[in-house]
């Protein structure tokens, strides 16, 4: 068994008094992935089924913010706790509650506020078998989260533009102090324009390591 994490896009935003949600697809069936692996419907739904009764009902259906790297959730990294998934057609469509009092959960409400596009990413483990020109998921799949919450290719863009314009992005718990901002400035600064999107994407990538 392998650790297998897949990233959907077009995650809607939807706030709610205080609360903050993200909702949209988290996980599809009976199609080719990006990373060439197909995932049958009775593998999805029978999993699905598992993790709303022993963690979505239970209030443990947990994600974070970014990529790790094992199967653990990390109770110290939580972004966001998954309150729904369910079956729509081929697709399972989630709701997740941001929340906005954790560290991680904190970044995320800045990135949604300062118009940074977000995608999930499920991850879990199990094995695959090569069928029909793709990676056929196979029944020994295990569900670890429904959704981590992940950048697509534009949130690196919303975050170099909150940092030059001196909008506020220093969490001083995490670490990330003034020190590390005017950096990261200054690296923009200097960067050819030839240069910059490159610039972008790695001091975008840094500060993320950092959280």
């Amino acid at each position: 068994m392998k650790l297998i994490t897949e990233v959907v896009e077009d995650i809607l935003v939807e706030s709610k008094g205080k609360d903050l949600f993200i909702e949209g697809i988290f996980l599809q069936s009976n199609v080719k992935n990006r990373n060439g692996r197909v995932y049958p419907t009775e593998v999805l739904e029978r999993e699905v089924e598992r993790y709303n009764e022993n963690y979505i009902q239970k209030n443990r259906a947990f994600g974070e913010l970014g990529h790790p790297e094992g199967p653990t959730i990390n109770l110290e990294r939580v972004s966001h706790m998954i309150k729904e998934l369910k079956r729509d057609g081929d697709n399972f469509v989630g709701k997740a509650k941001i929340m906005t009092d954790t560290p991680y959960g904190a970044i995320v409400n800045n990135l949604i506020k300062e118009g940074a596009s977000l995608g999930v990413s499920s991850r879990g483990m199990g094995s695959v078998k090569q069928s029909g020109g793709a990676n056929v998921v196979q029944d020994d799949f295990y569900l670890a989260t429904a959704a981590d919450i992940v950048a697509d290719p534009s949130a690196p863009n919303a975050f170099v533009e909150g940092i030059m314009e001196g909008r506020e992005w220093v969490w001083d718990n995490g670490i990330i102090r003034e020190a590390q901002i005017s950096h990261y400035q200054d690296s923009l600064r200097k960067a050819k324009s030839q240069q910059l999107e490159e610039t972008k994407l790695r001091v975008f990538k840094d500060f993320v390591s950092k959280l």
